[in-house]
């Protein structure tokens, strides 16, 4: 279970001495109700800490080193809310490694009209204290999302619930794991890319294991574990009638299980939160791991097919962003098309490998051949994916830099029945419109492989990327595919 609770968002308030004690204990008290009143907010998933209002160069320079050094400190929300003389800001925010968000607020809503004096002047003065602090992050080129709104305001919640997500997904991908399985699937461009980058860029380390490795865990694993798994797969799924107890295949279930044993034994001694395989390396391995990547998945794993470890990581950060919304996550592949002019679809899937969070029902287990890669028929959970809106996230390596491009799409039910078709699929029309939404993601570099989310909003990835300083782009309901090129060719020409 990914527990967003543990994570904190430090509540960091500028001011300064001028204004002298009975204004500054005001300021602090206004600034713990604020920070009591968003941490308790329910759309903010972790936790907002009070910190003492900050009033020179040292406290603020103090504040942004505890920050750093502070592991469960996912980002900084500053207020400045009198004027806090912005090069006050300057070491602290120097040294700051976390991102950070400014809000744009103040502790009243509305004037006091019949009351309002010097005095109250002087207190509330958020509307130049954090345009001075504003002009400075800009004279410093530092990225950071400014958030503008009554404190209160549900939206003003709301945002900063999105940024806090993003900020929770930017610290897993600083740390993540990444075990790949096997090499990049061979002569396939989009999917490979420069690992040392990545963890210089994104913070994540992929390691290579020779198949050999994971088959070595597979077989150790004892029957009584396998008994006890399989007796969780007839609990939890309409398992095929091949599949069950007295089933002509059941032997094909339990090497199914063998498999996600070991594999999970391996990525838990390993610390790996994401994984890579691809059907050309399965040395050792008599099915692909289908059901065995849907159920980790399922758990919150992150994973890429055929060595792409940019979409496991992508998918892992975006399973913790995730946590505890409605909607699920997974790896996806836009694999064909439906072209009857004004109803274009796509038809999303994999061979076998689309999580289960995203089923509208409640998946079948079955097993069937795989026509690719030679080895037994694997087994896999079949399902199509609830309706509604969605994303699709695909990060790719383009040498010089990442760039991640987003996708806003809506889900819908499919037309008609796929009996023939045994894998887990998911149906959606592209915003703003099929021919525009693949025009621009095909002129933008968009990979085959992306992450698929429910959950996840455009505005959340957009935060994600801007803190870990990438590229990003967005196809959505208002994008003009004119100006999406002019977009793309900009992006292109400031790398030259």
């Amino acid at each position: 279970m990914i527990d967003l609770k543990r994570f904190e968002l430090w509540f960091v308030t500028g001011s300064q001495t001028l204004y002298g004690e009975e204004t500054l204990k005001q300021v602090a008290d206004h600034a713990r109700t604020v920070a009591e009143g968003l941490n308790a907010a329910a759309a903010i998933p972790v936790r907002v800490v009070y910190q003492p209002p900050v009033t020179s160069p040292d406290s603020i320079l103090h504040v942004c080193r505890q920050a750093n050094a502070r592991s469960e400190c996912v980002g900084l929300v500053t207020w400045m809310h009198t004027f806090s003389p912005a090069k006050m800001w300057i070491a602290g925010l120097r040294e700051l490694c976390k991102p950070f968000v400014h809000l744009h607020t103040q502790f009243n809503r509305d004037l006091p009209w019949d009351a309002i004096d010097m005095d109250f002047m002087n207190l509330n003065q958020s509307a130049h204290g954090d345009r001075e602090f504003g002009f400075l992050c800009s004279r410093m080129g530092l990225r950071r999302t400014v958030v503008v709104g009554h404190w209160q305001d549900p939206q003003v919640r709301q945002r900063l619930g999105e940024w806090s997500r993003a900020a929770v997904g930017r610290h897993e991908l600083r740390s993540l794991r990444v075990a790949r399985f096997g090499d990049n699937m061979r002569e396939v461009a989009v999917t490979e890319g420069d690992k040392v980058e990545a963890q210089i860029v994104l913070g994540c380390s992929v390691l290579g294991y020779g198949v050999g490795d994971l088959a070595a865990a597979v077989r150790d694993v004892s029957e009584a574990e396998i008994d006890r798994l399989v007796a969780e797969y007839d609990e939890r799924y309409m398992v095929a009638k091949e599949l069950r107890a007295d089933g002509a295949r059941r032997g094909d279930l339990r090497e199914a299980a063998r498999i996600e044993l070991g594999l999970r034994a391996f990525l838990h001694d390993g610390g790996f939160a994401a994984l890579t395989d691809t059907f050309q390396d399965l040395h050792g391995l008599r099915q692909l791991p289908g059901l065995a990547i849907q159920r980790l998945m399922a758990d919150g794993y992150g994973f890429g097919a055929e060595g792409d470890w940019k979409t496991a990581a992508m998918a892992r950060a975006m399973k913790v962003m995730a946590a505890g919304l409605p909607g699920g996550t997974s790896f996806m592949e836009d694999y064909t098309y439906h072209l009857a002019p004004g109803e274009e679809l796509v038809l999303g899937a994999h061979m076998l490998e689309v999580c289960p969070s995203i089923a509208v029902d409640r998946p079948s287990l079955e097993i069937h051949p795989l026509s690719i890669g030679g080895k037994e028929d694997p087994v896999r959970l079949v399902f199509d994916a609830r309706p509604g809106p969605a994303v699709n996230a695909a990060l790719m390596d383009f040498g010089d830099r990442f760039r991640l491009l987003v996708n806003a799409v809506e889900t819908i039910p499919p037309p008609a029945k796929l009996p023939r078709l045994p894998v887990a699929r998911a149906m959606w029309k592209p915003l703003p419109d099929f021919k525009t939404a693949a025009e621009c993601w095909i002129l933008a570099g968009g990979a085959h492989h992306m992450v698929f989310s429910h959950a996840v909003t455009v505005s959340m990835l957009e935060d994600l990327a801007d803190m870990l300083g990438v590229e990003f782009l967005a196809i959505g309901r208002e994008t003009n595919g004119t100006a999406f090129r002019r977009e793309v060719r900009s992006a292109n020409d400031r790398r030259r």
